[in-house]
C-alpha cells in the first residue's frame, strides 16, 4: 500500500479524449495548466483516451496530451494513470512518454490514515457477464499479441467495429446490469482490507455510503467528461467533489461542489 501526503491529491477519469471531440481536450490541457498544478498528486482512473491501439498511433491529441502531462509533471505534481476498458493497451512507453506512471487495476493508497482502493471500475460490473468475458480475454498477453501484430490501420478499423457491437450491446442491456454490483464491490473491499473506494466507468458520478454500524464504506464515483466535468479532491480540510469548466472566452473555471 502506497502512504501519500493526504494534502493536494485529485482524482478523475473517462476523459475518453479523441479527435472528434476537441473541446474536452482543451479542458483537460487547461486543468493541467491550472488546477492539477495545485495538486501534489493526480490520478487519472481510465480511459484517458477513448481508445488506444498501440504505441505507433500518431492520431492526434496523443501528443498533445502527453505533452502536457509532461510538463504538469515537471512542475512537481506526480501523475498516476490506470488503463480503462477503452484504453487498456495504453503501455508504460505512454507513461515514460510524458512521465507518469502506470498503476494496477486495484490500487490501494492510504490517504490520511484511510485505506482507499482504487479502480476503474469495470470489474465491479459482474453482472455484464459478456463484457466480464471479453475483459478476461482482452487482458491475456497472446491476445494482445496478437492485437498489437495487426497493421495500424486494420486496428483502427476493428476499434469501429468493436465500438458499434459495445453500443448495441448496451442497448440490450439493463441499466442495473451496466452499473456496479454490490456484493462485487463488497468483496474488493474486503479483499484489499479498506474502508473507501474511488473509481469511474459507469458515468454516474456522486457518493454512496454503504453498510451499517459494523462496516462502512465511502464509495466515491466519478463522472465523465464533457463540456464541463466533475472531479474529487482530497486534502487536508476533507473529500470533495469539483466541477471544472472553460468559459466562452476560454478561461478555466473550477467551483466547489
Amino acid at each position: 500500500m502506497n502512504s501519500l501526503q493526504v494534502d493536494r491529491i485529485l482524482f478523475i477519469s473517462d476523459l475518453h479524449l479523441s479527435s472528434s471531440r476537441p473541446e474536452i481536450t482543451a479542458l483537460f490541457l487547461s486543468f493541467l495548466k491550472n488546477r492539477a498544478r495545485e495538486a501534489a498528486a493526480l490520478y487519472i482512473l481510465g480511459d484517458l483516451f477513448d481508445f488506444w491501439v498501440g504505441d505507433d498511433d500518431p492520431t492526434p491529441p496523443r501528443h498533445h496530451v502527453s505533452s502536457g502531462i509532461k510538463q504538469l509533471v515537471e512542475t512537481g505534481t506526480d501523475v498516476f494513470i490506470m488503463q480503462g476498458n477503452r484504453d487498456f493497451l495504453l503501455s508504460e512507453n505512454f507513461a515514460n512518454e510524458c512521465g507518469g506512471k502506470i498503476i494496477n487495476d486495484c490500487q490501494v493508497i492510504d490517504c490520511g490514515g484511510i485505506p482507499t482502493l482504487l479502480m476503474h471500475g469495470d470489474l465491479l460490473c459482474t453482472d455484464d457477464l459478456p463484457y466480464q468475458t471479453f475483459r478476461e480475454l482482452s487482458r491475456t498477453r497472446q491476445w494482445q499479441e496478437n492485437a498489437l501484430g495487426k497493421p495500424l490501420w486494420l486496428r483502427l478499423g476493428l476499434v469501429r467495429w468493436y465500438r458499434m457491437k459495445s453500443y448495441f450491446h448496451k442497448r440490450k442491456q439493463a441499466i442495473e446490469i451496466m452499473d456496479v454490483a454490490d456484493k462485487t464491490v463488497w468483496q474488493y473491499c474486503r479483499q484489499y482490507n479498506v474502508s473507501r473506494l474511488i473509481h469511474g466507468h459507469t458515468h454516474r458520478p456522486g457518493y454512496h455510503n454503504m453498510g451499517n454500524s459494523e462496516q462502512i464504506l465511502q464509495r466515491y464515483v466519478l463522472g465523465d467528461w464533457g463540456e464541463s466535468a466533475r472531479i474529487l479532491a482530497l486534502d487536508s480540510s476533507g473529500i470533495r467533489f469539483e466541477t471544472i469548466s472553460l468559459n466562452t472566452s476560454g478561461e478555466f473555471n473550477c467551483q466547489v461542489m
